[in-house]
């Protein structure tokens, strides 16, 4: 079985999320500091009749990196223009987007720290100077272009600042981190999708959906997605406790909302590993996952819940995620 963490929205699936995204800020629930901060940013920029500073948004995927930058583009009343790091090959495919760009319109690049080395030196003079230096030809031939653009908003967003470079995260006029969010707003979130979807559904289905979402809205949104489905076909106008549990017990999220690769990886680190440490390489070849998969989907929640320790050896099995797979804990497992 797929799980509801890897798996890619199909057409449907993206209109639907599209359609679930906050269209104004009194819609987005949750970091109340970091949507406070934008405010008085994007407040002091119209006053000045500026574009705000270029933004940097990092955090784990699917908590709302992507949603706040369409927002500051509706604060704006400017459009809003997408693309992702690995997408932009050469200098050209930077042009290109740039010298589209109108007046104050915001350039969101997602992934931002998987653009290539190549082209990010030419990000530095446009996000500094709104002017691409090109070079055109080559050997004695060549020469130097100097491309004016209009004035814009940079938002980057990154599950990985480690691999931004000095010079590109330090030109960036505000850097914000997404944190999991809090179990009542996710249970704000559930609803408002809940009533955008047209489905009826309990409160206490809410609060269960709420608790296996990993903190994560999107999460949250794909159980609410399946719930309904399941709902929908067994005939029920109203998804309550059963059919909500039913649902996503059939889709193995467990209580906690860990799923069958979370425990995976804690089967190995105990039972292969005696709990640890053990260094993130040897983790995910037992574990049979991608290092970026384990270190990006996996372990940011196994660390939230407490179940994974980082310590200067490796990773370490906690006693929860003992007591939480049923396993006798014995404190030598996880000496460091």
């Amino acid at each position: 079985m797929s799980s509801i963490l890897e798996k890619k929205p199909t057409g449907s699936e993206d209109v639907l999320d599209s359609a679930l995204r906050p269209k104004n800020w009194g819609d987005y629930a949750g970091q109340e500091n970091i949507k406070e901060n934008i405010r008085v940013i994007l407040t002091a920029a119209k006053q000045r009749g500026q574009s705000p500073d270029h933004l940097l948004f990092y955090g784990n995927s699917g908590l709302g990196k992507t949603t706040l930058a369409h927002l500051v583009a509706l604060e704006m009343g400017k459009k809003i223009r997408m693309t992702a790091g690995p997408a932009i090959e050469r200098a050209g495919d930077l042009a290109a987007i740039l010298t589209n760009l109108a007046e104050g319109d915001v350039l969101f690049l997602d992934e931002i720290h998987r653009i290539h080395k190549s082209v990010e030196e030419y990000l530095y003079p446009a996000m500094e100077e709104y002017k691409l230096n090109l070079i055109l030809g080559k050997g004695p031939m060549a020469r130097t272009m100097e491309l004016r653009l209009p004035r814009f908003t940079l938002i980057g967003a990154t599950t990985r600042p480690g691999l931004l470079s000095a010079p590109l995260r330090n030109r960036f006029g505000a850097t914000f981190q997404l944190n999991f969010y809090k179990l009542s707003d996710i249970e704000k979130i559930v609803e408002r999708s809940a009533k955008i979807l047209n489905f009826s559904i309990d409160p206490a289905a809410i609060a269960i959906i709420a608790a296996r979402s990993r903190f994560t809205p999107r999460v949250a949104n794909r159980l609410l997605k399946r719930v309904r489905d399941f709902a929908q076909v067994t005939n029920l106008k109203t998804a309550d406790k059963e059919i909500t549990e039913h649902a996503l017990n059939a889709l193995e999220v467990d209580h906690m909302g860990l799923e069958p690769g979370d425990k995976k990886i804690l089967f190995a680190l105990i039972e292969k590993f005696g709990g640890g440490p053990v260094g993130l390489q040897s983790l995910a070849a037992a574990a049979m996952e991608e290092e970026d998969t384990l270190l990006d989907i996996y372990e940011p929640y196994l660390m939230q819940c407490g179940f994974i320790e980082r310590t200067p050896k490796g990773r370490v099995a906690s006693r929860l995620a003992y007591e939480h797979l049923g396993i006798a804990y014995n404190k030598q497992n996880n000496l460091i």
